[in-house]
């Protein structure tokens, strides 16, 4: 006598090895909250998502960057506006200087205290160790300072980083002039101060005064400069001259401090679509990759009542082998 293995056996255990693979992938899927885990799963998806994510995180790379440069140039404007209020000081001193009887020494007090603090003010201006209003040795004033403030992918593979440019930051055409000192001091020790407004002698000559006048000795080569201040001996012809000057740095150093505060206006604006960029990202890779929480969690309750179903089944195709061994205890 032979016994075989029923049909309604066999078709249970296909059901519950079907119901059994199904588990796994939803549970996996609701596990994971991923629905292409791997390439096995999509090899598409899974390869648009993998460059995705990589370039989610240079974007990453350029918010970061993008911040810091908002902070350098935040600080830089500071100083730039702190600047400008001290010498708009220093000019009103010097007025003050033309009114007959008035102690030009006593002045001259209060005008050495203000370029003190100037020194104070662009030698502090730094973030993180980088300070945009003063150039000292090391610093390349023809290169402009250029931050990071894109990444792009082509059709073609090819990626670019873009950079934002400091605008007042340009080489010079031809030779050195007033309009080229787009920082506030010029320290180089190879130099002559012409890169800084406060240190440049350009001002002077082009005005035409008597004197090669700066607003602050550079660490450079000084020669022929002459520290704007005044004494019992100073004239009011070169007081006068010495405001022109003044008046027409107070101009440049406008314009250094408006390319500073559109520059940080720019890297704010971009950075906020880098940051619409990252979520756009987010969104493209959720839609490829990302599991239906809600559609997975009711298919796995589904597939759980399936399953017991399925093991009942099989329970009831099974009974017909008890009643047979039943018969032969009996006999």
């Amino acid at each position: 006598m032979s016994i075989y293995r029923r049909t309604s056996v066999d078709a249970a255990l296909y059901v519950l090895r079907d119901i059994g693979r199904d588990m796994y992938q939803t549970q996996r899927q609701v596990s994971s909250g991923l629905r292409v885990q791997k390439a096995s799963d999509n090899g598409a998806y899974w390869a648009i998502s993998s460059t995705l994510k990589t370039d989610q995180k240079a974007q990453s790379a350029i918010r970061d960057a993008l911040g810091l440069a908002a902070a350098t140039m935040g600080t830089a404007y500071e100083a730039v506006d702190s600047a400008i209020d001290i010498v708009s000081q220093i000019k009103a001193k010097l007025v003050a200087a033309t009114e007959s009887g008035v102690d030009k020494d006593k002045i001259n007090t209060d005008i050495t205290q203000l370029k003190d603090q100037l020194r104070s003010v662009t030698q502090s201006a730094s973030f993180n160790g980088d300070n945009w209003v003063t150039v000292t040795d090391g610093d390349d004033p023809a290169n402009p300072r250029e931050i990071p403030a894109s990444f792009t992918r082509y059709s073609d593979g090819r990626v670019e980083i873009g950079t934002l440019s400091y605008e007042v930051d340009l080489a010079p055409i031809g030779s050195t002039s007033s309009k080229d000192a787009r920082y506030l001091v010029d320290d180089r020790s190879g130099g002559n101060g012409e890169y800084g407004v406060l240190t440049s002698s350009y001002f002077a000559s082009e005005a035409g005064v008597s004197q090669d006048y700066v607003m602050l000795a550079t660490a450079g080569n000084s020669a022929g400069q002459v520290e704007i201040g005044v004494s019992s001996a100073t004239t009011n012809d070169e007081v006068n001259e010495m405001v022109v000057v003044v008046d027409k740095m107070l101009g440049q150093m406008t314009t250094v401090g408006s390319a500073f505060g559109a520059l940080e206006k720019r890297i704010t604006l971009q950075s906020d679509f880098a940051q619409a960029l990252d979520d756009s990202y987010a969104r493209g890779i959720s839609r490829m990759i990302d599991a239906d929480m809600e559609e997975q969690s009711s298919r796995l309750k589904a597939l759980q009542t399936q399953e017991q179903l399925g093991i009942q089944s099989l329970n009831i195709a099974n009974a017909s082998y008890d009643t047979v061994r039943q018969l032969f205890q009996n006999v």
